[in-house]
């Protein structure tokens, strides 16, 4: 090869490195090579749309949600140079089979691993508060995604739009995702929480719903690692032997599991202590049932208010489903696999947009991430993505403190602790229309 072409490739691969800056900025590229050789998809072949770019188009789906995958790559500017600027759709969407979902889940993991144990994080009695729930996503109704992921069906054997069933490990402190689990909406919750198990933090403590409670699946979590505790509410019909009564409220018990739940977790003890706490919130009264059975570490004046902040993991989907997915009716991928890689793309951007506001707060330490509108900080840091100019790469770190500058503007207003949305019985709908009542006659 003549010495001057091998120049001339080695600066369009120096061009190449330059486009993307303002990207690797926001996501570590080590994170992104470790992710492709863990799924071996990794090539040293020099490609138009190089494997790190077709991940940012996969995120791109979801931070310009209105937008083609084509306008995408435009927009994003993350093609390699040359003849033509754009690339074909049809290259991307080979791109996107060529990356496959796999990759894109890695790459969430591994960031979300990384974020956790580098940053500091908002504790309670020493331990992290984490919260467990779940949410549905709709998909493009054809065939093949009714096939893979099922749908509700009513009394006329009519179907709706498939379905995913999606559960999610949250920091509740910053709405930080930890790991989240989906498949089939004919796979329940429970079983999906397990796959969270891996990614349960040692010194924590995991607040579930009510529909969680499963003494198997709770001791499993108990037993992951160090210091892990979990707390749901008690069931109406819980049944239970008191162990030891520390006050009205305050009981220490013992939970007796069953035969068929030894056989599915052979680890399962025949009992489980655990702690049973009631308090009153304008007159009416809730119980709790934790692990937390050290009294003087977990103080009952404590435990009545933690379990509040379970609520902040549903915040955390109206932010995912309100602020990237734009309300939109279904997922855009077609493709059962590219549908399970759109959505591991909009868990990434998620979370790589609360990595961004987490970086805003930390010259504040007054502020938490969730303070920060979350809408507000998802328009700019895309003006930033889309905008922000790339002539000196020097720059990008002054830009990107003019971005966290901006972020710390976007204080939402203290919360209203006594809102309140009285429960109304709707009409129940009439085949007939009223009839209207007629005036009397004088």
């Amino acid at each position: 090869m003549p010495f001057f072409q091998q120049l001339e490739d080695m600066s369009s691969f120096l061009d190449d490195v330059h486009t993307l800056d303002k990207l690797k900025n926001v996501l570590d590229p080590t994170i992104l090579e470790q992710a492709f050789e863990h799924v071996g998809i990794a090539t040293v072949r020099r490609r138009r749309l190089p494997l790190d770019a077709v991940m940012w188009s996969v995120i791109g789906m979801s931070l310009f949600r209105n937008e083609t995958v084509w306008d995408i790559a435009s927009r994003l500017d993350i093609s390699l140079p040359g003849k033509n600027k754009l690339v074909a759709p049809s290259a991307l969407v080979q791109a996107r089979q060529r990356l496959g979902y796999e990759a894109v889940q890695h790459t969430f993991q591994l960031l979300a691993q990384k974020t956790f144990t580098t940053q500091a994080f908002e504790q309670w009695c020493g331990l992290n508060l984490l919260a467990v729930d779940g949410v549905s996503f709709r998909t493009q109704d054809n065939e093949e995604n009714r096939n893979e992921f099922g749908s509700d069906r009513n009394q006329h054997g009519e179907g709706s739009y498939p379905q995913i069933r999606m559960c999610s490990l949250m920091e509740v402190s910053s709405h930080l995702l930890l790991d989240s689990c989906f498949d089939a909406r004919r796979v329940g919750e429970m079983s999906l929480a397990q796959g969270l198990l891996p990614s349960v933090p040692d010194d924590s403590l995991t607040l579930f719903a009510r529909g969680y409670f499963s003494l198997g699946l709770l001791h499993e979590w108990r037993k992951r690692g160090t210091n892990i505790h979990w707390m749901l509410p008690a069931k109406k019909d819980l049944q239970y032997q008191v162990e030891r009564n520390i006050s009205d409220n305050d009981k220490i018990v013992t939970l007796f599991t069953t035969p068929q739940a030894r056989k599915k977790f052979t680890e399962l003890p025949e009992q489980i202590t655990a702690r049973l706490i009631t308090y009153k919130i304008d007159g009416k009264s809730y119980r709790v049932l934790s692990s937390l059975t050290d009294l003087m570490r977990y103080p009952y004046d404590e435990l009545t208010e933690v379990y509040t902040q379970r609520w902040e993991i549903e915040l955390g989907f109206r932010e995912m489903k309100q602020g990237l997915h734009q309300s939109k009716y279904a997922l855009r991928s077609k493709k059962p696999d590219m549908v399970s890689q759109e959505l591991w793309g909009m868990l990434l951007a998620y979370n790589l947009i609360r990595i961004v506001m987490i970086d805003a707060i930390k010259e504040d330490e007054e502020l938490t991430p969730i303070q920060l509108s979350f809408s507000l900080s998802l328009r700019h840091i895309i003006a930033f993505l889309i905008t922000t100019p790339l002539q000196s790469a020097s720059k990008l770190p002054m830009h990107y403190e003019e971005l966290l500058h901006t972020l710390r503007m976007f204080i939402l207003p203290n919360r209203l602790p006594d809102r309140k949305y009285p429960r109304v019985v709707r009409k129940k709908p009439q085949k007939y229309p009223y009839k209207r009542k007629m005036p009397v006659s004088s």
